[in-house]
């Protein structure tokens, strides 16, 4: 490795490692930036074992530093999610993927042989291709003006460095030497440490801090034709009852409205405090699905036809609304709202009953 290669791999390291630091400083408020820092530490894992000066050693240091770096794509994958989920739930399943992918770097650097590496590149892929299609299936009811275009810099910007990353790789296969002196994957390292940069500056300075629908709501619109658009939101969702539409999303209602959906954005998570549409929405969708589900005149009304008739398309996603709002199922929290038993437990070898809940 020339001496210009490595003062600019140092250069980028030390780089990516201050925008890990200034993440790691805000790590108890943001979990963006927890995961922000664990992406830093698989960049700056990938520039030192991408090195021709680590092609050959086989100490178990390095292959640490190789796993770390095969994982990438995994710690992506939870950084888009983490990103771009209202609310995202820390939970151990996300690290599901990164475990396989370890697993599969573990066995490809075992192996010596190039199908576990064919493998390891195939779902590292896979994994850069979902957090792509993440990102852009979540975009239209993200109400934060400012992350729905800044998520998108990011992520795919992220995201087209390992799949250079990756293909740089599979085009070398073997012969790390190929890579030029001021190649790609250092350029391509610095565009992340500009992005992490970005995200990091991003969650300090620019993006709204999450107010309680209930405070929001306390202070009158200073703007009359605001206070009117609220009004005939309200009328719309309260009264018409909007939600119930299979079609009730932002383009739908601000062409009921009559505005613009930017200003439709703006004005839900502005003024009512919420920043994801969906979330919006299913506050209404829950609120009427409690009421009737507490209702004993409709106690014998199945569980599925309330949910849909309140605008859910199907019952997995209402579900997992509607326990994490009560932290119930819709049958249990019937049941006590009611005052019904719990049902008896089944005779040993009895089939188990179809239930609405998933």
């Amino acid at each position: 490795m020339s001496e210009i290669e490595a003062a600019i791999r140092g250069g980028v390291i030390a780089l990516i490692l201050v925008l890990g630091a200034l993440a790691l400083r805000n790590i108890r408020r943001s979990v963006i930036d927890r995961y922000s820092a664990i992406f830093a530490l698989c960049g700056v894992a990938y520039l030192i074992e991408s090195s021709p000066a680590m092609a050959r050693p086989q100490d178990l240091w390095i292959w640490a530093i190789r796993l770390v770096s095969i994982a990438t794509p995994a710690v992506f994958w939870i950084w888009v999610k983490a990103q771009i989920d209202d609310p995202f739930i820390p939970s151990w399943r996300n690290w599901l993927p990164w475990l396989g992918l370890v697993a599969l770097g573990a066995w490809a650097m075992a192996a010596h042989s190039a199908l576990p590496w064919h493998v390891v590149r195939v779902a590292s892929l896979a994994l850069v291709g979902l957090g792509i299609w993440r990102t852009l299936a979540g975009r239209g009811g993200d109400l934060v003006e400012s992350r729905r275009r800044l998520r998108i810099v990011l992520a795919i910007g992220a995201a087209l460095y390992i799949a250079a990353v990756e293909l740089i790789a599979y085009l070398t296969a073997g012969q790390r030497e190929l890579v030029t002196t001021i190649g790609l994957e250092l350029a391509l390292g610095a565009y992340v440490a500009f992005g992490i940069a970005v995200r990091v500056a991003h969650e300090l300075a620019v993006a709204p801090i999450e107010t309680p629908p209930t405070a929001v709501q306390r202070s009158a619109p200073a703007d009359p034709e605001e206070a009117r658009l609220l009004d005939a939101l309200r009328r719309t969702m309260e009264i018409d009852k909007a939600y119930r539409e299979e079609s009730c999303g932002i383009a739908f209602l601000a062409a009921r409205l009559g505005v613009p959906e930017y200003r439709l954005r703006r004005l839900i998570n502005q003024r009512l405090g919420h920043r994801n549409f969906t979330t919006y929405v299913n506050g209404y969708r829950l609120a009427e699905t409690t009421a009737a589900l507490a209702d004993p005149s409709q106690a014998r009304v199945p569980i599925v036809t309330i949910a849909l008739d309140a605008g859910f398309q199907s019952l997995g996603p209402f579900n997992r609304a509607f326990k994490a709002q009560t932290g119930m199922t819709p049958s249990e929290f019937r049941r006590a709202r009611l005052g019904e038993p719990d049902p008896a437990p089944l005779p040993a070898g009895s089939p188990i009953p179809k239930s609405a809940d998933a």
